[in-house]
């Protein structure tokens, strides 16, 4: 049964990853080229401040930073591959986390679960740390800061995620003592709490330059979300849809044989 789930799961996730594709090449690409055609006007700026010897340096700079994959193949293929390969290992957690949590939500269905599982993963994976650590387009951000800005977001994932099974794990303890709507409202307090004093506690990265556009930016961040979301909605659909054809197998030959 977990195979099976697995499998279902990563072809969701495909699914999923191919219309994030899609929605990032229409809405999200516009704004990654206008950004880069915003650091390279900066750029030639700054080498129009300089005198022949600064003239010299930025031949060679600009020399020694030339592409090796075009811009192109970069929104293309590129862009396709990365967002698929990331939809089909999403899809392929996503099963195994509704396989352990499949019945233990409740009366909820494949279905049901797949879509709570989909809105849980969103919420704690995507929306929480986009709140503390949004992303930025080309042109933003200082290059020897992105290691400490990946772990701190990678940080704010992981502590969403513990927040969110210890949420889960209060609500089923509370859900045996209280009714439903008592002790969803206990879980969800309690997750606000962890994930407000984390906000609080994280150190905050604002590297967004002053005459950068606020409409670029907004776009951008506004195009990120929107592909997680769409990814997220697809993936708990579509899974749900898979994964409820192969569970209600056994009812439904177990009614026929009555």
């Amino acid at each position: 049964m977990i195979r099976t789930l697995l499998i279902r799961g990563m072809i969701a996730g495909l699914i999923a990853g191919l219309i994030g594709f899609g929605f990032a090449r229409a809405f999200g690409e516009p704004s990654v080229a206008r950004a880069i055609a915003f650091e390279q006007h900066h750029e030639q700026a700054h080498d129009h401040e300089h005198a022949d010897a600064a003239r010299g340096a930025a031949h060679s700079h600009d020399h020694g930073d030339e592409e090796l994959v075009s811009r192109d193949t970069q929104a293309g293929l590129g862009l396709l591959t990365g967002v698929a390969v990331f939809g089909t290992a999403l899809g392929g957690l996503f099963s195994l986390v509704f396989a352990f949590a499949y019945g233990r939500l409740g009366a909820l269905h494949a279905r049901g679960t797949s879509a709570l599982l989909a809105l849980f993963g969103f919420v704690s994976v995507a929306i929480v740390p986009f709140l503390k650590y949004p992303p930025n387009p080309p042109a933003v951000g200082n290059p020897d800061t992105i290691g400490p800005r990946t772990a701190l977001f990678f940080g704010m994932v992981a502590i969403s995620i513990a927040a969110a099974v210890f949420a889960l794990w209060l609500w089923r303890r509370m859900a045996a003592r209280h009714d439903g709507w008592n002790a969803t409202l206990i879980a969800s307090a309690a997750y606000l709490v962890v994930i407000v004093v984390a906000q609080l506690a994280l150190p905050r990265i604002d590297e967004v330059p002053a005459d950068f556009s606020a409409s670029l930016l907004w776009n951008f961040r506004l195009a990120a979300i929107g592909i997680q979301a769409l990814i997220w909605t697809t993936l708990g659909l579509v899974f749900g849809a898979l994964a409820a054809r192969e569970l209600d197998r056994p009812a439904v030959r177990r009614m026929a044989a009555a």
